[in-house]
């Protein structure tokens, strides 16, 4: 959520101004300078009242940049006054998360609804491409070369070489770049690779066309993959560790 910046601003109370005409001095001028309190026209009567709609508006901001476009605001407000008054809730810590989370998932599913099109409309149209094979999950791929050695599990350690794009060809990240292969748990990755690299054998080359459920889902990652984003990975298993 946006945090509230509240700025203090300490004019000076007065200050002093000489000019000279002519190689004469001027008689000294002391110009006071009267600061109001900002307020809100009609409402508000004091700081707190102007601090009580900045929160609100605040609170608002941040909400809308998450993707809600509405409220109850009836119950937000009384929400507000039982946590003030310690109050008993009127639901419980898990159910009222679970509320949150789905709220959030709604309005974000609104807010990407062009890019989840995208990557739906994207996945109809490769699984039909010769060579492309789509699992249960939804999990597209496609054997750029086939090794044969072992394929790992998911709770063995693997080491790999990858890069990653997004659908519009963008790279977010590539081992290759860096000359530095990966090596992680299978059970410690998006779900797309903990499925999609137990299909390889060692030595393979796939590339995996991820859906946004089997990635990053409704958060994306960081400033270079957005939430609901589908994800192409091309991964190269070097090597399998085990556990």
């Amino acid at each position: 959520m946006k945090l509230l910046f509240i700025t203090l601003l300490i004019p000076f109370s007065a200050f002093t101004v000489t000019a000279q005409t002519k190689g004469k001095t001027t008689t000294k001028k002391r110009i006071t300078t009267t600061i109001k309190k900002p307020m809100v026209a009609g409402i508000a009567k004091n700081y707190l009242d102007s601090a009580s709609y900045a929160f609100g508006i605040s609170m608002g901001e941040g909400l809308k940049e998450r993707g809600l476009s509405t409220l109850n605001y009836d119950l937000m407000v009384k929400g507000l006054r039982d946590a003030f008054a310690a109050n008993k809730a009127m639901l419980s810590g898990p159910v009222a998360q679970a509320a949150i989370s789905r709220a959030f998932a709604q309005a974000g599913k609104a807010k990407y609804a062009g890019k989840i099109a995208e990557g739906n409309a994207f996945l109809q149209s490769n699984k039909n491409i010769k060579g492309v094979k789509t699992t249960s999950s939804g999990l597209q791929y496609m054997v750029i070369k086939e090794g044969n050695g072992i394929k790992p599990k998911a709770t063995d350690t693997i080491l790999a070489h990858y890069k990653g794009t997004l659908l519009n060809g963008k790279q977010f990240d590539s081992s290759y770049d860096r000359n530095e292969p990966l090596s992680l748990p299978l059970n410690n990755v998006i779900a797309g690779w903990t499925e999609g690299m137990q299909l390889m054998p060692t030595g393979s080359k796939y590339r995996f066309f991820i859906p946004y459920q089997l990635g990053y889902g409704e958060r994306g990652a960081g400033q270079d993959i957005p939430p609901y984003s589908t994800l192409v990975f091309e991964i190269e298993l070097l090597k399998v560790n085990g556990k």
